[in-house]
């Protein structure tokens, strides 16, 4: 059994130009220990005063790192990458605490990917290079300052996804993390700054989305937006990037679903579906939370799902027995409890676990992995996006009909499909509306192109195609 505690972490500055300044305002706020239920860290509660001052920084910083050498910017992203992998314990410790995620998960995921993420971009320069069209030189340049603004589920990972792509670009950036998970935010700037990362090409604005958020989205020396979040907030920023004319990516939500045809293996199609639904306790925006199996094997497949969700062993973070870790907050708990309970009013039935608080588990923002069938796609649960461990059982009439089923749906982020028959199984999914779809379990590809289509936002992150989303193109004729 390991430790349930860290040293608590307070900082109260924030990271501009190259210093750690002391903030407009001295308001802060408290990060909270999800399976502890008590404070583990303090940030600054930044205000548009520290916007102004961290983009102005960007701004200033902006021609001499646009002009640093390809290979001087991939230095230095193999060296931040380096110190991420060196720090990884220490990281994975400070996640797992902050979010909640199984601390061997948070090992392999929320510092693993990070790391990969600034270490592809230090091999992907050679995108950048110059190319001939006729007469013309067609260059790609650094877009300019970029706002990012990450989610709390997987902080860690969606800093490096923006950060290392706009900095192997040639921008620069002004991060503001989520002030739920922010702390590997702090750990991100010191290892930039041990580094040499020249001042100014980072800096880090903590604090709300209403406040830091709504400055940076709005301020007119910001010429790109990269967001990772809600809907709603996506909808609102792309609101406000078309008014300023800026570009935005943004990776949004998703209602992915699980295509099980008639000839797959269901053991292993259902159990893979049900695992990478409940990962950080289905806190995922690819996270497989439709199950679509033929009518006839309806039985058999909310069997399998029973008998592997309620295997999920619920506990401590720390504790590397641990499965499924507690929420992110007590809100997004009450959330996905008032999601249960509204979908077995609409006539689902309940395969396992439900709406009340797990045995033995009163301390924590636990929700039980839960399992529900008979579920319909005009039921909300099918059709939105819940974010805890639920999975919704849908029957199908065949394969035509699993497709509608799947298609059914505002988002088009993730997907998968299993058949015996792997030509099959790609057919259906060149079928699916997604921006990426696993066959028969195949695994998450960090330097493919990552994004959705829909209401599941636009722009793409990780590796060449997250590369492109810095620059544009400029034709020279010669």
């Amino acid at each position: 059994m390991a430790s349930t505690t860290i040293p608590t972490q307070v900082h109260d500055r924030l990271y501009i130009g190259g210093e750690w300044i002391s903030p407009v305002t001295t308001d802060a706020i408290d990060v909270v220990n999800p399976f502890t239920e008590q404070t583990i860290g303090r940030i600054p509660a930044g205000g548009a005063g520290d916007v102004d001052r961290a983009v102005a920084a960007a701004r200033a910083a902006l021609d001499g790192w646009a002009a640093t050498p390809a290979a001087e910017r991939a230095e230095l992203l193999s060296a931040i990458a380096e110190r991420l992998s060196e720090r990884g314990d220490e990281l994975a410790l400070t996640i797992s605490s902050e979010l909640g995620m199984p601390i061997g998960l948070a090992r392999l995921i929320q510092v693993g990917l990070p790391t990969m993420s600034f270490q592809s971009m230090a091999g992907l320069l050679d995108e950048l290079a110059p190319e001939e069209i006729g007469n013309s030189l067609v260059v790609r340049e650094p877009l300019g300052v970029v706002a990012a603004i990450a989610p709390w589920n997987y902080p860690l990972h969606q800093i490096a996804a923006k950060v290392a792509p706009a900095l192997a670009a040639g921008c620069t950036v002004v991060l503001k993390p989520s002030e739920i998970t922010p702390l590997c935010a702090f750990v991100m700037a010191e290892i930039c700054d041990e580094v040499g990362l020249p001042a100014g090409v980072l800096n880090v604005v903590t604090g709300y989305g209403p406040v830091v958020g709504e400055a940076l989205i709005g301020h007119p020396d910001v010429d790109l937006l990269t967001f990772t979040g809600s809907e709603r907030v996506g909808r609102h920023i792309g609101e406000v990037a078309g008014r300023n004319l800026v570009p935005a990516a943004l990776e949004l939500g998703g209602k992915s679903a699980c295509v099980v045809l008639d000839d797959a293996d269901m053991q292993l199609a259902v159990a893979t579906c049900v695992t990478r639904c409940m990962i950080n306790s289905g806190q995922t925006c690819i996270a497989l939370t439709r199950l679509l199996v033929p009518r006839a094997r309806l039985a058999e497949a909310e069997a399998i799902a029973a008998a592997v969700a309620a295997a999920h062993t619920l506990g401590d973070p720390l504790d590397h027995a641990t499965q499924l870790g507690p929420l992110v907050s007590a809100e997004q708990r009450d959330r996905v409890r008032e999601h249960i309970r509204r979908a077995l009013a609409q006539g689902a039935r309940l395969v396992c676990g439900g709406a009340d608080a797990p045995a033995g588990h009163d301390r924590g923002y636990f929700v039980a992995p839960t399992v529900l069938s008979d579920v319909r796609s005009d039921m909300a649960i099918a059709q939105e996006e819940v974010f805890g461990p639920v999975l919704s059982i849908i029957a199908h009439d065949g394969e035509e009909d699993a497709v509608r089923i799947a298609n059914d749906s505002r988002y088009g982020l993730s997907g998968a499909v299993w058949s015996a028959d792997e030509a099959r199984a790609l057919r259906v999914a060149r079928r699916i509306r997604a921006g990426q779809v696993d066959v028969n379990g195949g695994a998450f590809n960090p330097c493919a192109p990552f994004g959705g289509v829909g209401c599941s936002g636009h722009g793409r992150e990780l590796g060449a195609h997250g590369l492109r989303e810095f620059v544009y193109l400029k034709s020279i004729q010669l």
